[in-house]
């Protein structure tokens, strides 16, 4: 019986070393399978072009802040009516240049002519009261009765009241009309018709001076600490990809932007004076590139042959796997400084 178990125990053992035999082979195996797929991969890309050089070279280096933003003005105003009423006139259209004061738009007044009118007659009836009173009082100044008083004090109030009704009607007739409050061109109308009842929420006219169009863009807290005024910027309007602005900060605002999720700065960049602003419109996106720091005479490459391990950065010089630690300097969007055992002229692989 004991002889019978020690067959069984030799059995499994022998079965058992096949299994582990098999299976550093299937390791080996897969290995070797790994080992071709990376070498087919890489000789193939090099066969391809896909693995590719640079020169080191010398030259100026800039590291910018490029921000996203959009065109606004200073001034453009969207004129709202103050009451409902009628629409009687209109005396712009879209496009039209239009002076400060220039009447544009106008409600049917007749109803505030007439209310006008009636504090007027209350007014002077209310000051012909007081000033009867006032007679009838002449040489009591010291001596008022309190029913004297009482009468002197009703006139005087009445004829407030009419004075302040007076100046609320004056007031509702002018904002019957909307008046141009600078310098500008009526870039929108929203009821070019009359006899229209207008809802007095609802903007008419809407009015924008293209002389006072900047760039404006959103700063983080910490981005805009790098930032000041007169600092230099470049815009690229999304518009006019191949055409570069040119600009300076003229705001950095002291309170954060209400609204934004995050803590924003609202920065405006005022484009230069020989901008043709025919070209451009409220709403046009594009990027701000601001210079931070900049240097001449700098050797770089571009960023995607610079590569990093544990033990920092590092270029593959002269051959694909040379690899020769370097220290950045500035970075650049597509210039990067590398201080190190480098020189001008030499070549780098991704």
């Amino acid at each position: 019986m004991v002889k019978n178990n020690d067959k069984l125990k030799t059995v499994k053992v022998s079965i058992l070393a096949r299994i582990l035999k098999k299976k550093k082979l299937l390791t080996v195996l897969i290995v070797l399978l790994v080992i071709f797929i990376v070498a087919y991969r890489y000789l193939s890309a090099k066969k391809n072009g896909d693995v590719t050089s640079t020169q080191i070279e010398k030259g100026n280096v800039r590291e910018e802040l490029i921000l996203s933003g959009e065109i606004k003005a200073d001034e453009h105003a969207q004129l709202i009516f103050q009451s409902s009423g009628e629409l009687d006139y209109i005396g712009v259209t879209e496009g039209d240049e239009v002076k400060k004061g220039q009447v544009l738009s106008r409600l049917d007044t007749t109803n505030l002519y007439q209310t006008l009118q009636i504090a007027d007659a209350n007014l002077r009836s209310a000051a012909s009261t007081l000033d009867r009173v006032y007679d009838d009082l002449k040489g009591k100044e010291d001596s008022e009765s309190y029913d004297e008083i009482e009468t002197r004090t009703a006139a005087e109030t009445a004829k407030d009241a009419a004075v302040f009704a007076h100046i609320q009607a004056q007031k509702n007739l002018a904002n019957a009309t909307l008046r141009s409050p600078f310098d500008g061109v009526v870039t929108n109308i929203a009821h070019p018709f009359t006899d229209f009842n207008f809802v007095f929420t609802e903007a008419q006219i809407e009015v924008v001076n293209p002389k006072t169009i900047y760039f404006e863009v959103s700063a983080d807290q910490s981005e805009v600490i790098d930032l000041y005024l007169n600092q230099e910027v470049i815009v690229n309007f999304d518009s006019f990809p191949d055409k570069e602005i040119h600009g300076n900060i003229d705001f950095i605002s002291y309170t954060p932007k209400q609204g934004e999720v995050g803590t924003f700065y609202k920065v405006k960049v005022k484009m230069s004076d020989d901008l043709d602003i025919k070209n451009f419109r409220i709403g046009m996106t594009g990027d701000a590139r601001f210079t931070l720091a900049e240097k001449n005479d700098a050797l770089y490459i571009p960023p995607a042959f610079l590569n990093s391990d544990n033990d920092g950065k590092y270029v593959n010089k002269e051959k694909k796997n040379n690899k020769v630690y370097v220290d950045v300097g500035l970075e650049g969007e597509d210039k990067v400084e590398i201080i190190g055992d480098v020189k001008e002229g030499e070549i780098v692989f991704d």
